[in-house]
């Protein structure tokens, strides 16, 4: 493509750098539809318009598969840096006026509401009572995705599950929560009582796993067979009902199909295990209401701290 003199960066700039962050981020035009709301044609288009004003080719895209060029990954990085320059500059504007503006984007994993001990509910009226002029993005993603997201800048702030969090993040233990082994109506062990059900007899049954632990060795060192995998827990819940897999799951979100019969827990003592939730954000985040939506959040769920 031939290069031309750049133009100065207009609202129009601004719009198409954003249709091109967001293609980016999901890796292909398709992909970007729901976060765009547009076509797939038309968000071909916005691109070329895009790449014309740069004088850049910004992604290889066709049957071939989407892929960003050399330039495009440049692009992205510092548009990336552009939209967080912004950002704060909008937070830094609104401090000077005695108010918080902006936005902030706040990204969790799925199966939050069921916990009664986190009240992110809460977290959230106190965030809104303080900053009713910011706007509060909430996404649910999985473990790897919000990490990936925290760090490529597409979220402020997360909550989310982790073996470890990387050194560039500040990171917080919110909570910890216990994951017992259950299995559904149907399956072989339903009925039988834990006394008859042998430890290690656990790895001769289909297992639902999550995505981001498939090296997880099970409590007691159970090596479980591998039969479905997802990143979600309201999936995970499914492939249980079935009752075709045994799965863990937080016992405040299994606890409704407990009730209702339909869902038992396995050797609730030997099989389950805990896990911990951390709160994180960038060390260097310079956006005042994402800070202040971190120490909303870590009031009254705080274990403990430390910067990882």
């Amino acid at each position: 493509m031939l290069r031309k003199h750049l133009p100065n960066l207009a609202d129009v700039d601004l719009r198409l750098l954003r249709v091109f962050q967001a293609v980016a981020r999901n890796r292909g035009l398709a992909n970007a539809q729901d976060d765009l709301g547009v076509t797939q044609a038309t968000i071909s288009n916005q691109l070329s318009q895009l790449e014309q004003r740069l004088g850049v080719r910004l992604c290889e895209r066709g049957r071939s598969g989407f892929s960003l060029t050399e330039d495009g990954k440049v692009i992205f990085d510092a548009s990336q840096n552009l939209f967080r320059s912004i950002e704060n500059f909008r937070s830094v504007v609104g401090s000077v006026r005695g108010e918080l503006t902006g936005e902030v984007h706040f990204g969790t994993v799925d199966a939050m509401w069921s916990n009664s001990e986190l009240h992110l509910h809460q977290a959230i009226a106190s965030f809104s009572e303080v900053a009713p002029k910011v706007v509060l993005h909430v996404d649910i993603a999985s473990p790897q995705a919000l990490l990936q997201g925290l760090g490529d800048d597409r979220y402020h702030l997360i909550l989310t599950p982790a073996q470890r969090i990387p050194q560039r993040f500040r990171a917080m233990v919110a909570y910890k929560e216990t994951q017992s082994l259950y299995c559904g109506r149907g399956h072989p062990l339903f009925a039988r009582p834990d006394a008859r059900i042998d430890l290690v007899e656990l790895a001769s049954y289909l297992y639902a796993a999550r995505s981001y632990m498939l090296e997880w060795t099970g409590p007691q060192n159970i090596t479980f067979e591998i039969g479905a995998v997802s990143s979600h827990m309201e999936s995970l819940a499914l492939l249980i009902l079935s009752g075709h897999y045994l799965g863990h799951l937080p016992n405040h979100f299994a606890q409704q199909w407990v009730a209702s019969g339909t869902m038992r827990s396995v050797l609730d003592e030997e099989a389950s295990f805990e896990d911990t939730f951390y709160l994180a954000f960038r060390k260097k985040e310079q956006n005042q209401a994402a800070k202040l939506l971190f120490d909303c959040m870590r009031t009254g769920v705080t274990v403990s701290s430390r910067d990882a």
